[in-house]
């Protein structure tokens, strides 16, 4: 037939070269029928209708367009950017297109693939959800939280954590390029489609990591590179499997952060310290390539020996010090000081700190060694007493205050409590009412106790007792003017001119009217009592009426006695007279007188 047809056009009297193909479009004679070659023609055509997906086949391929033969009257071109998801494309392959038009104004045939995909692409994307089918991508452009991908002419959300199994430090990488994905998630309601790479790579992990386990062995050691760097340690890529070197793995040596032992994608070699074939885990180990640093130790440091290091740890019970790399010594917090009080490390040291301390005690096999920093100066309890005698008279700093005293300094590892009771002549609740942390206090020395490392100290003994002066000054039975400061159910207290404190007991404070004493009375009263032990001056008011009253019921009762036996002798001397009257008058009387 296509003979036919090109016969019939070179039986026309214009030379090919010079046919107007623009007129022949436009049903100029030039020595053919139109519409005979158009009827010879027509039957080599397929039927083509509009709005119609069919299957075309790949004739050229450049980069602005993909030109297919879907067996119309001529072939389609499709814009290149359409098969962007597809980079394999090849001429010969099949591909689906949408008719949007048989035949334009100039003939040309206008078709879609991406229109064809997009009228399939839901049955599609869910077809491969089902089936757990693997599909492939264009990533379009970032967004926030991932990447738009476009799957079957549908746009899906790909997660920044779904992208790949390690840490991505650039998304820009993955745009503009074609993956393979798993769709993970459709939202029917809304066509949501969340797709993931990484679950592909860790399904192929996954087998490369059974084989790998498979063939592990405790000590094996392996070559990989540095994939991730934590605080806690480093993931090691062993060649598509992961292994994990605890930072404690990293170097016998302290360390603060892996990288200061390793970089990202350094290439290294591990040891295989564990491995748990059903939890897929590996432990790797570095440090155990070389040998302990406590073998290579030298063999001339011995206990009393005295050795140079550096702060590489600290904590408040003590302080670690590196003598050579890998090999440390724990300098306890009581062997940084002689003073017997409780320290913490952190006021004698800080880190990286270039120290000298004394070996107390090593043990090569169990790799311990403890150090001390006081033994490199004298001992200040050795002479104790005799810089510090018994009653001399000292200036001390006040370290620390508490409920049952204050702890003084007198020079750094000498240090002594002043008891509450030895803090002042006059009751006190508590120290701080004195002192506080940091002050300066004049002490004398007590007591001590050499063995213990504890001084007893006082401070009210610089002073005289002033009770020895209240005694002097306020004996027992003396009256004095007294002004009411409070009232209280256990008693009230009062206070002299001189602002000496007194307390009496409520029924003592009764006023001679039979009224209590309030706040601000100012009435006399006798000293009762002087408590020493308890620095109290029991007083009455009472007393001061109650026994002038007895006192003067007392002198009345001896007047009246008095006169009573004045009384009683005249009238006995009157009596004794009148009988001797009567008696001489009897006498007389039988004489005859």
């Amino acid at each position: 037939m296509e003979e036919e047809i090109k016969k019939t056009a070179l039986n026309a009297s214009i030379p090919p070269e010079e046919f107007d193909w623009d007129a022949f479009e436009k049903d100029a004679d030039y020595g053919a029928d139109r519409s005979e070659i158009e009827a010879l023609y027509a039957p080599t055509l397929s039927r083509i209708n509009e709005n119609e997906v069919v299957e075309g086949v790949v004739t050229s391929i450049n980069k602005r367009e993909v030109v297919v033969n879907i067996g119309a009257k001529s072939e389609g071109v499709i814009s290149a950017p359409e098969f962007r998801y597809n980079p394999d494309l090849k001429v010969g392959d099949k591909v689906e297109v949408l008719v949007e038009n048989a035949e334009d104004r100039k003939g040309q045939l206008v078709i879609s693939h991406k229109k064809a995909r997009a009228l399939k692409s839901w049955d599609m994307v869910n077809e491969a959800y089902d089936k757990g089918e693997i599909v492939k991508g264009y990533v379009k452009t970032r967004t926030k939280g991932g990447m738009i991908v476009d799957v079957f002419g549908i746009e899906a959300f790909l997660p920044g954590s779904q992208i790949d199994i390690k840490p991505i430090r650039d998304y820009d990488v993955y745009v503009d390029t074609t993956m393979e994905f798993k769709i993970v998630k459709i939202n029917q309601e809304f066509r949501n489609v969340v797709v993931s790479h990484k679950a592909l790579l860790e399904a192929e992990q996954e087998l490369k990591r059974s084989e790998l386990i498979s063939h592990l062995e405790k000590g094996q050691v392996l070559e990989g590179t540095v994939k991730n760097i934590t605080n806690y340690g480093v993931f090691v890529d062993l060649g598509g499997v992961d292994g994990l070197i605890h930072i404690t793995d990293l170097s016998w040596g302290r360390i603060n952060h892996p990288e200061e032992v390793v970089a990202l994608d350094e290439k290294i070699k591990v040891v295989v310290l564990d491995f748990n074939e059903q939890q897929k885990r590996i432990a790797l180990g570095l440090k155990q390539l070389t040998a302990h640093p406590w073998e290579d130790l030298s063999a001339d440091i011995k206990v009393g020996d005295t050795v140079k290091g550096k702060v590489v740890a600290i904590a408040d019970y003590g302080a670690f010090i590196e003598v050579e790399p890998g090999v440390e010594g724990l300098v306890h917090v009581s062997e940084m000081s002689w003073s017997p009080r409780l320290h913490s490390a952190q006021e004698f040291l800080k880190m990286g700190d270039e120290v000298e301390a004394v070996v107390l005690t090593l043990d090569r096999e169990a790799r311990k060694m403890s150090l001390g920093l006081k033994q490199l100066t004298v001992n200040p309890w050795d002479t104790i007493r005799e810089k510090y005698p018994v009653g001399s008279k000292h200036t001390a700093t006040v370290r620390n205050v508490t409920n049952f005293g204050v702890f003084a300094e007198l020079e750094d590892g000498v240090e002594g409590l002043v008891h509450i009771s030895d803090l002042s002549w006059n009751k006190i609740k508590h120290p701080s009412e004195m002192v506080a942390s940091g002050d300066t206090l004049e002490v004398i020395i007590l007591d001590f106790d050499e063995q213990n490392h504890k001084l007893s100290l006082g401070h009210k003994q610089l002073t005289p007792n002033p009770w020895d002066e209240l005694e002097a000054k306020y004996p027992v039975g003396t009256t004095v003017e007294a002004t009411v400061a409070t009232v209280a159910d256990k008693g009230i207290t009062l206070t002299f001119e001189d602002g000496t404190e007194a307390f009496a007991f409520v029924r003592e404070m009764v006023k001679e009217d039979g009224k209590p004493a309030v706040a601000g009375d100012k009435l006399p009263v006798k000293i009762v009592e002087l408590r020493r032990s308890n620095r109290r001056i029991l007083v009455s008011h009472v007393r001061t009426y109650a026994e002038a009253k007895a006192e003067k019921v007392a002198t009345e009762a001896d007047n009246t006695k008095k006169v009573v036996k004045k009384i009683n002798s005249n009238i006995e001397k009157a009596t004794l007279g009148d009988i001797s009257e009567l008696a001489a008058l009897k006498d007389k009387l039988e004489k005859g007188e």
